[in-house]
Protein backbone atom coordinates (compact mmCIF):
# COMPACT_ATOMS: atom_id res chain seq x y z
CA UNK A 1 0.00 0.00 0.00
CA UNK A 2 1.29 3.41 -0.63
CA UNK A 3 2.43 5.34 1.87
CA UNK A 4 3.24 8.90 0.68
CA UNK A 5 1.70 10.53 -2.11
CA UNK A 6 3.51 13.14 -3.97
CA UNK A 7 1.50 16.55 -4.67
CA UNK A 8 1.40 19.58 -6.62
CA UNK A 9 0.43 22.64 -4.56
CA UNK A 10 -0.08 26.04 -6.29
CA UNK A 11 -1.31 28.99 -4.41
CA UNK A 12 -2.20 32.37 -5.98
CA UNK A 13 -3.04 35.63 -4.50
CA UNK A 14 -4.33 38.19 -6.47
CA UNK A 15 -3.29 36.78 -9.91
CA UNK A 16 -3.84 33.75 -12.33
CA UNK A 17 -1.01 31.04 -12.41
CA UNK A 18 -0.70 27.83 -14.12
CA UNK A 19 2.19 24.81 -12.63
CA UNK A 20 3.34 22.35 -15.28
CA UNK A 21 5.42 19.62 -14.77
CA UNK A 22 7.88 18.03 -17.43
CA UNK A 23 5.33 20.03 -20.32
CA UNK A 24 2.25 19.08 -18.59
CA UNK A 25 -0.07 21.86 -17.43
CA UNK A 26 -1.22 20.34 -14.26
CA UNK A 27 -3.24 23.09 -12.19
CA UNK A 28 -4.10 26.43 -12.70
CA UNK A 29 -5.05 29.29 -9.60
CA UNK A 30 -7.33 32.43 -10.09
CA UNK A 31 -9.68 34.15 -8.22
CA UNK A 32 -12.15 31.60 -7.88
CA UNK A 33 -10.06 29.05 -6.77
CA UNK A 34 -6.89 30.35 -5.11
CA UNK A 35 -5.26 26.83 -4.24
CA UNK A 36 -5.00 23.88 -5.99
CA UNK A 37 -3.60 20.52 -4.85
CA UNK A 38 -3.01 17.18 -6.81
CA UNK A 39 -1.37 14.53 -7.16
CA UNK A 40 1.77 14.15 -9.54
CA UNK A 41 3.03 10.46 -9.84
CA UNK A 42 1.73 9.85 -13.64
CA UNK A 43 3.35 12.93 -14.24
CA UNK A 44 6.70 12.58 -12.59
CA UNK A 45 10.00 10.73 -13.38
CA UNK A 46 13.01 9.32 -12.02
CA UNK A 47 15.93 11.85 -11.91
CA UNK A 48 15.26 15.19 -13.55
CA UNK A 49 12.29 16.79 -13.24
CA UNK A 50 11.31 20.26 -15.07
CA UNK A 51 8.87 22.56 -13.26
CA UNK A 52 7.23 25.48 -14.31
CA UNK A 53 5.05 28.19 -12.72
CA UNK A 54 3.11 30.74 -15.46
CA UNK A 55 1.54 34.31 -14.41
CA UNK A 56 -1.04 35.35 -15.95
CA UNK A 57 -0.89 31.86 -18.67
CA UNK A 58 -2.94 32.94 -21.99
CA UNK A 59 -5.94 31.78 -22.27
CA UNK A 60 -6.18 28.55 -23.95
CA UNK A 61 -8.40 29.53 -27.34
CA UNK A 62 -5.64 31.57 -29.66
CA UNK A 63 -6.95 32.84 -32.78
CA UNK A 64 -5.53 30.35 -35.65
CA UNK A 65 -2.21 30.48 -36.11
CA UNK A 66 -1.43 34.10 -34.17
CA UNK A 67 -0.12 34.41 -30.54
CA UNK A 68 -0.66 37.38 -28.31
CA UNK A 69 1.83 39.44 -27.99
CA UNK A 70 3.46 39.78 -23.89
CA UNK A 71 1.47 42.50 -21.96
CA UNK A 72 3.38 44.95 -19.76
CA UNK A 73 2.22 44.87 -16.32
CA UNK A 74 3.24 46.90 -12.86
CA UNK A 75 3.03 44.39 -9.96
CA UNK A 76 0.60 46.11 -7.08
CA UNK A 77 2.75 44.75 -4.50
CA UNK A 78 0.07 42.18 -2.96
CA UNK A 79 0.31 39.47 -5.83
CA UNK A 80 2.08 36.20 -5.43
CA UNK A 81 1.95 32.73 -6.71
CA UNK A 82 3.71 29.74 -5.27
CA UNK A 83 3.84 25.77 -6.23
CA UNK A 84 5.56 23.42 -3.96
CA UNK A 85 5.98 19.80 -4.57
CA UNK A 86 5.02 18.12 -1.80
CA UNK A 87 5.48 14.42 -0.26
CA UNK A 88 3.23 14.12 2.56
CA UNK A 89 2.43 10.82 4.46
CA UNK A 90 -0.94 9.25 3.27
CA UNK A 91 -3.90 10.87 5.45
CA UNK A 92 -1.69 13.56 6.32
CA UNK A 93 -2.54 17.60 5.01
CA UNK A 94 -0.26 18.59 2.21
CA UNK A 95 1.03 21.33 3.99
CA UNK A 96 4.38 22.53 4.34
CA UNK A 97 4.54 22.22 7.90
CA UNK A 98 3.28 18.57 8.14
CA UNK A 99 5.22 17.37 4.76
CA UNK A 100 8.45 16.73 3.09
CA UNK A 101 8.92 20.06 0.07
CA UNK A 102 11.16 18.71 -2.52
CA UNK A 103 10.85 21.40 -5.08
CA UNK A 104 9.50 25.04 -4.82
CA UNK A 105 8.92 28.20 -7.10
CA UNK A 106 7.71 31.47 -5.50
CA UNK A 107 7.00 34.97 -6.96
CA UNK A 108 5.79 37.91 -5.00
CA UNK A 109 7.03 41.27 -7.02
CA UNK A 110 7.72 44.55 -5.11
CA UNK A 111 4.91 47.41 -5.69
CA UNK A 112 6.09 49.05 -8.64
CA UNK A 113 7.77 45.94 -10.42
CA UNK A 114 7.55 46.05 -14.23
CA UNK A 115 7.12 42.30 -15.50
CA UNK A 116 5.74 41.16 -19.08
CA UNK A 117 2.92 38.40 -18.52
CA UNK A 118 2.71 35.60 -19.27
CA UNK A 119 5.76 35.31 -17.18
CA UNK A 120 7.37 31.65 -16.55
CA UNK A 121 9.45 30.61 -13.59
CA UNK A 122 11.58 27.41 -14.65
CA UNK A 123 13.49 24.95 -12.21
CA UNK A 124 15.37 21.20 -12.77
CA UNK A 125 14.85 19.18 -9.92
CA UNK A 126 16.34 15.23 -9.42
CA UNK A 127 13.38 13.16 -8.00
CA UNK A 128 14.32 9.73 -6.19
CA UNK A 129 11.38 8.07 -7.45
CA UNK A 130 10.68 4.35 -8.68
CA UNK A 131 7.89 5.25 -11.30
CA UNK A 132 8.35 3.34 -14.73
CA UNK A 133 8.81 5.17 -17.87
CA UNK A 134 5.41 5.95 -18.72
CA UNK A 135 4.37 5.77 -22.43
CA UNK A 136 3.37 9.17 -23.26
CA UNK A 137 7.26 9.92 -22.36
CA UNK A 138 7.92 8.36 -25.32
CA UNK A 139 5.17 9.21 -27.71
CA UNK A 140 6.23 11.08 -31.08
CA UNK A 141 5.56 14.86 -31.45
CA UNK A 142 2.53 15.92 -33.00
CA UNK A 143 0.73 18.90 -34.11
CA UNK A 144 -2.66 19.63 -33.97
CA UNK A 145 -3.35 19.94 -37.70
CA UNK A 146 -6.85 20.70 -38.14
CA UNK A 147 -6.80 17.34 -39.93
CA UNK A 148 -5.71 16.08 -36.22
CA UNK A 149 -7.91 18.22 -34.65
CA UNK A 150 -10.79 16.55 -36.33
CA UNK A 151 -9.70 12.96 -35.48
CA UNK A 152 -9.83 14.09 -31.99
CA UNK A 153 -12.80 15.89 -32.24
CA UNK A 154 -14.33 12.47 -33.65
CA UNK A 155 -13.41 10.45 -31.21
CA UNK A 156 -14.58 12.99 -28.46
CA UNK A 157 -17.79 12.41 -30.25
CA UNK A 158 -17.97 8.92 -30.27
CA UNK A 159 -17.23 8.23 -26.82
CA UNK A 160 -19.68 11.03 -25.82
CA UNK A 161 -21.89 9.20 -27.88
CA UNK A 162 -21.20 5.83 -27.02
CA UNK A 163 -21.78 6.62 -22.76
CA UNK A 164 -24.78 8.45 -23.37
CA UNK A 165 -26.26 5.10 -24.81
CA UNK A 166 -25.08 2.77 -21.86
CA UNK A 167 -22.22 1.49 -23.76
CA UNK A 168 -19.35 2.15 -21.21
CA UNK A 169 -16.70 -0.63 -23.09
CA UNK A 170 -15.54 1.95 -25.84
CA UNK A 171 -14.30 4.62 -23.47
CA UNK A 172 -13.29 1.81 -20.91
CA UNK A 173 -11.44 -0.25 -24.31
CA UNK A 174 -10.11 3.70 -25.51
CA UNK A 175 -8.24 4.41 -21.79
CA UNK A 176 -7.00 0.91 -20.91
CA UNK A 177 -3.46 2.32 -21.27
CA UNK A 178 -3.87 5.39 -19.02
CA UNK A 179 -6.21 2.98 -16.79
CA UNK A 180 -3.12 0.61 -16.45
CA UNK A 181 -0.74 3.23 -16.03
CA UNK A 182 -2.73 5.31 -13.06
CA UNK A 183 -3.04 1.98 -11.31
CA UNK A 184 0.60 1.38 -11.44
CA UNK A 185 1.38 5.13 -10.50
CA UNK A 186 -0.61 5.14 -6.86
CA UNK A 187 -0.02 1.05 -6.35
CA UNK A 188 -3.63 -0.15 -6.92
CA UNK A 189 -4.93 -2.75 -8.86
CA UNK A 190 -5.72 -2.59 -12.40
CA UNK A 191 -8.44 -4.63 -12.79
CA UNK A 192 -9.97 -2.69 -9.41
CA UNK A 193 -9.55 0.64 -11.01
CA UNK A 194 -10.63 -0.71 -14.13
CA UNK A 195 -14.14 -1.86 -12.09
CA UNK A 196 -14.72 0.79 -10.43
CA UNK A 197 -14.54 3.30 -13.53
CA UNK A 198 -17.04 1.53 -14.92
CA UNK A 199 -19.22 1.45 -12.58
CA UNK A 200 -19.25 5.01 -12.07
CA UNK A 201 -20.08 5.67 -15.91
CA UNK A 202 -23.06 3.10 -15.34
CA UNK A 203 -23.76 4.59 -12.18
CA UNK A 204 -23.82 8.50 -13.89
CA UNK A 205 -26.05 6.75 -17.24
CA UNK A 206 -28.41 5.12 -14.71
CA UNK A 207 -29.02 8.14 -13.06
CA UNK A 208 -29.43 10.09 -16.39
CA UNK A 209 -26.31 12.64 -15.79
CA UNK A 210 -24.89 12.15 -19.09
CA UNK A 211 -25.83 15.46 -20.48
CA UNK A 212 -22.57 16.26 -22.55
CA UNK A 213 -22.14 20.27 -22.93
CA UNK A 214 -22.01 20.88 -27.09
CA UNK A 215 -19.10 19.76 -28.98
CA UNK A 216 -19.13 21.61 -32.19
CA UNK A 217 -15.97 22.05 -34.22
CA UNK A 218 -15.82 25.78 -33.07
CA UNK A 219 -15.48 25.49 -29.80
CA UNK A 220 -13.05 22.64 -29.84
CA UNK A 221 -9.41 23.31 -28.84
CA UNK A 222 -6.72 20.58 -29.17
CA UNK A 223 -3.97 21.91 -27.13
CA UNK A 224 -0.39 20.71 -27.71
CA UNK A 225 1.28 19.84 -24.43
CA UNK A 226 4.13 17.68 -22.98
CA UNK A 227 6.71 19.29 -25.57
CA UNK A 228 4.12 18.08 -28.49
CA UNK A 229 4.12 14.53 -27.12
CA UNK A 230 0.16 14.19 -25.92
CA UNK A 231 -2.63 16.25 -27.48
CA UNK A 232 -5.35 18.07 -24.77
CA UNK A 233 -8.94 17.80 -25.53
CA UNK A 234 -10.63 21.38 -24.37
CA UNK A 235 -13.46 23.63 -24.53
CA UNK A 236 -12.65 27.30 -25.55
CA UNK A 237 -12.54 27.95 -22.00
CA UNK A 238 -9.78 25.37 -20.99
CA UNK A 239 -12.31 22.73 -19.23
CA UNK A 240 -12.05 19.03 -20.97
CA UNK A 241 -14.48 18.76 -23.58
CA UNK A 242 -15.65 15.40 -22.58
CA UNK A 243 -17.67 16.90 -19.56
CA UNK A 244 -21.20 16.82 -18.69
CA UNK A 245 -23.93 19.98 -18.14
CA UNK A 246 -24.25 20.97 -14.78
CA UNK A 247 -26.83 19.39 -12.62
CA UNK A 248 -29.06 21.16 -10.37
CA UNK A 249 -26.72 20.59 -7.61
CA UNK A 250 -24.05 22.66 -9.76
CA UNK A 251 -22.20 19.18 -10.18
CA UNK A 252 -21.10 17.96 -13.41
CA UNK A 253 -18.51 14.85 -14.74
CA UNK A 254 -15.39 16.29 -16.39
CA UNK A 255 -13.36 13.20 -18.12
CA UNK A 256 -9.81 14.67 -19.42
CA UNK A 257 -8.90 13.09 -22.53
CA UNK A 258 -4.93 13.37 -23.65
CA UNK A 259 -4.12 11.69 -26.45
CA UNK A 260 -0.77 10.60 -28.17
CA UNK A 261 -1.09 10.45 -32.12
CA UNK A 262 0.67 7.55 -33.30
CA UNK A 263 0.92 6.76 -37.20
CA UNK A 264 -2.27 8.48 -37.33
CA UNK A 265 -4.02 6.95 -34.57
CA UNK A 266 -4.76 8.11 -31.34
CA UNK A 267 -4.22 6.61 -27.72
CA UNK A 268 -5.58 8.06 -24.78
CA UNK A 269 -2.68 8.18 -22.45
CA UNK A 270 -3.53 10.49 -19.42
Amino acid sequence: MIERLLVLKLDAVDCAAEASLNGVPIARADAARTRVIVPVHEYTVGGVNRLELVIWPRAVAQPQGETAPPESLTANGKQAAQVRILLPRLGNAADESSARTLAQLDWAPAAGLAYEAPLTLRLEVTLQVNFPRWRWLDAPAATPTPAMRQLALGLVQQLARELSAGNVETFMSATRLRTEELAVAYQRDAADEAARLRACLLDHFAAGRLNWVPMEPDGFVLRSIADGRLLECLDLSGAPMLRTAADASGQSLALPLRLAAVEGRLYVLR
